[in-house]
């Protein structure tokens, strides 16, 4: 086979009709190129053409293996052709994947070298073409993805001041010492000077206590973490007195969907839907004095019924209505943790592939490889937060205890209009 008969002869009809394609032709062409470039390996790997009776065939076909292959015109099938002695995958298609996906194959390959794997990792090994992997192979693409990583998640923090901050805690199993331990992944996301996200930080500690998120915040703020007004996360244990020595001056906001459903265990089952109901009608309001009022009317209903449910929802006010500070626009994108979590599913859903990772390089390897790529999603998107709302939010916060005075149970009791929640 001619190489003109693979490669395209550039030319201005060629780049004209190339400047005008759709995406759905740009993905064909692409496939086709793909597929020719396999059969021309192939036959040279067999000694002989498809379908060929040869003297010098020393291998033959034995059908097609279907490969997905993520391009910049969308997501390409192909089919890669497999032989009836050894094995067949294109160098250059392991090569080109996203790094996310580089690193998944290096993990499952590790693990499956190190005979930690089981059957069920045997098997996703085949997945993506890992068979063929030597240890060698492995060791190289390794090492190329431990630099790319460890570029990433020690670069300046220089884009800021990163005005809001959330964080979360993702839980990994590792092998270590011959048994399986859980270990916490925590990672640290932001909104820079422009007003887009930005992944801050990636750690890998043994516990989710506050040495470790001390180190951590520790670590983000030497390379260059500044102006925190705000840090919204779940209640970690020790998270908010680490946040109050590395980051003086920055409020925490507690996720509002995750105290909700922490304050729902502090009710009968039966109740739980009326008492979501009623804690919901406390961030529907219009601004931060509504917001405060209907807190304090919601705990006076809650005292009738439910007396432990009250006085928990009364102590964490400060921590659920923190977002109140900040203009109105962005109360939606502060009050609750679930940026975060729409991050932690998209690497759920790479880390569950490989269940238990053979050393803590491995997770930091595939996790950093993830928020790698959606760090470079994020600088090309566009902006998470307008600059005129990020000027407002930067000016200094006035405490929300300066705001309202916390008044007590028995204060609350003389509320007239509460006694319409106290029925519901």
């Amino acid at each position: 086979m001619a190489v003109g008969d693979i490669v395209p002869v550039p030319g201005t009809r060629f780049e004209d009709t190339l400047e005008s394609a759709s995406p759905d032709l740009l993905r064909e062409m692409i496939k086709g190129f793909a597929q020719r470039m396999m059969d021309a390996e192939v036959e040279a790997v067999c000694g002989a053409g498809y379908g060929e009776v040869s003297p010098e065939r020393v291998n033959s076909r034995n059908g097609y293996r279907r490969r997905e292959q993520d391009t910049r015109a969308g997501t390409v099938e192909l089919a890669v052709p497999k032989l009836r002695q050894g094995t067949y995958y294109p160098e250059w298609l392991l090569e080109r994947r996203r790094r996310a996906e580089r690193a998944l194959a290096t993990v499952v390959a590790t693990s499956y070298l190190l005979g930690v794997s089981t059957r069920r990792v045997e098997k996703l090994a085949e997945s993506p073409g890992v068979t063929k992997l030597s240890k060698s192979q492995v060791s190289v693409m390794a090492a190329e993805l431990d630099d790319m990583v460890t570029s990433f998640r020690s670069r300046p923090l220089d884009a800021g001041p990163y005005t809001f901050v959330w964080t979360g805690a993702l839980t990994q199993k590792v092998r270590e010492g011959g048994r399986t331990v859980n270990v916490h992944a925590l990672i640290a996301t932001g909104v820079n000077a422009d007003g887009k996200r930005e992944i801050l930080g990636l750690d890998v500690a043994s516990s989710e206590d506050g040495a470790g998120w001390l180190a951590f915040l520790r670590g983000l703020a030497a390379r260059g973490l500044s102006g925190v007004q705000l840090v919204t996360s779940d209640c970690h244990h020790g998270l908010r007195d680490a946040i109050a020595a590395v980051l003086p001056g920055a409020s925490w906001q507690r996720c509002r969907a995750h105290y909700s459903r922490n304050l729902a265990t502090r009710v009968p089952k039966s109740a739980q839907p009326w008492v979501s109901t009623l804690v919901r009608t406390i961030f529907e309001q219009p601004d931060a004095a509504s917001v405060r009022a209907q807190h304090a009317q919601v705990v006076t209903a809650l005292e009738a019924k439910f007396p432990a449910a009250a006085e928990h929802l009364d102590e964490a006010r400060d921590d659920i209505l923190a977002f109140t500070a900040f203009p109105r626009e962005i109360w939606r994108q502060v009050w609750s943790n679930n940026p975060q979590e729409r991050l932690n599913k998209e690497i759920r859903r790479r880390t569950d592939v490989v269940g238990i990772f053979p050393n803590r390089d491995a997770i930091i390897r595939l996790v950093g490889a993830v928020l790698a790529e959606q760090n470079d999603e994020w600088t090309e998107a566009r902006r998470y937060m307008g600059p005129e709302v990020l000027a407002a939010s930067g000016k200094t916060a006035t405490p929300q205890k300066e705001l309202y005075s916390k008044p007590q149970l028995s204060e609350k009791k003389n509320n007239p209009r509460a006694a319409s929640y106290a029925s519901w």
